[in-house]
């Protein structure tokens, strides 16, 4: 097998794991309730309860499972570490490779609903000229992808990883999309790879203030995104200050017990989605647990974690040059003012601002994602 082996990888998790989960889950010894009747403690103690009660009497992990191996995986050794990734071409002659980056607490499983529109839009009432070829890569020390045995796989390692990965599977020139962890990769591909990146579409995108301006020019539009970025760094980031701190002592626990696993994930989708206050509101219960699979079954609390402490010392934001779009999703953590995003983005041929969604798009609105991608990638293809 030669170093650039691309190999098939199937699924078939051992019943016995399966059961394990289900034992845990029952002899989970859970802390009192909440003393508030909200979710302003964290996760309430009856709807996790709930929760991991369905988990583990009534969840089917192998349908997850079969359609993941249904779509096609592989997997691939890069730079010494095996690297997971879906992969599913479209049917039509022209289509444009695409690579597709999740971030934490995500997994490939966001873009379960969106692959078949954007690989065969013909089968989903669109145009055959929007059709890619669609990649979709687990990060390493995330899903199935092999866990960093040593320190170093920053989002610079990672974009390097990816444009091999392209590479490797024959496309000369694609596009890149990302949100979260996934958006700071995809704009790494667009300064690293310009020669083979045609564009990069984020749905978060990542920038600062420009180095000469003081704010005082905001509009109330802008003030209130950045007020909403200040409310979440002052109550909704201990999880990346622990993450990027100490990801060690926190994979202890998220590795012995699903209860912790599950809440430190679920959590955010109840922060972070458009849900009125209740996750499932956002994102079906099915498909919060088949996410939270991707992280229980393979052991990648810690691992997952050290993606901060890799990257969150020396975040590089680098100017981004290539034809670049990004769609703003209302409850995004994250959504800077559209100057400051042309100043680093520097050739932004798309914005959009919708009126639904959050930082799950392409999971809590299959429709308006692939909407908006192809929207982007039509002025660039």
């Amino acid at each position: 097998m030669g170093d650039d082996a691309i190999t098939p990888f199937l699924l078939d998790v051992p019943e016995a794991d399966l059961e394990d989960l289900r034992s845990r889950l029952r002899r989970t010894r859970w802390p009192e309730a909440e003393t508030v009747d909200d979710w302003s403690q964290g996760v309430p103690l009856a709807y996790a309860r709930e929760l991991c009660a369905y988990w583990a009497e009534q969840y089917d992990w192998r349908a997850t499972e079969a359609r993941l191996n249904g779509l096609g995986q592989s997997r691939t050794v890069i730079d010494g570490l095996g690297v997971h990734f879906l992969h599913v071409r479209s049917p039509q002659e022209g289509a444009l490779p695409l690579v597709l980056t999740h971030g934490w607490p995500g997994s490939v499983v966001e873009f379960l609903d969106v692959i078949g529109p954007l690989t065969d839009p013909t089968a989903h009432g669109g145009d055959a000229a929007d059709a890619f070829h669609v990649v979709c890569p687990s990060l390493p020390g995330y899903g199935f992808s092999d866990k960093p045995q040593r320190n170093g796989w920053n989002v610079e390692r990672i974009v390097t990883a990816w444009a091999e990965l392209m590479r490797r599977l024959g496309y000369d020139r694609y596009g890149a999309q990302g949100g979260d962890w996934g958006s700071m990769v995809t704009g790494g591909l667009g300064t690293a790879d310009p020669d083979h990146v045609v564009g990069i579409h984020v749905n978060m995108p990542v920038a600062g203030p420009p180095a000469d301006g003081d704010g005082s020019d905001l509009t109330a539009e802008e003030l209130g995104s950045l007020g909403a970025y200040n409310e979440h760094r002052t109550w909704g980031t201990g999880y990346s200050k622990q993450q990027s701190t100490r990801p060690q002592t926190l994979g202890y626990g998220l590795a012995d017990s699903p209860s912790g696993q599950c809440a430190w994930i679920v959590e955010k989708f109840r922060e972070w989605t458009d849900c009125d206050g209740h996750p499932e509101n956002a994102v079906g219960r099915d498909h919060l647990l088949d996410n939270v699979m991707l992280y229980w079954l393979p052991d990648t609390g810690a691992s997952s974690a050290r993606l901060y402490w890799e990257s969150f010392r020396n975040p590089r934001l680098d100017p981004v040059s290539v034809p670049s779009g990004c769609t703003i999703f209302p409850r995004e953590i994250m959504r800077p003012p559209r100057r400051w995003v042309e100043a680093r983005y520097t050739d932004l041929r798309y914005w959009n601002e919708v009126d639904k969604g959050g930082h799950f798009a392409a999971l809590e609105q299959p429709a308006l994602f692939v909407d908006e991608v192809r929207n982007f990638f039509r002025l660039v293809r």
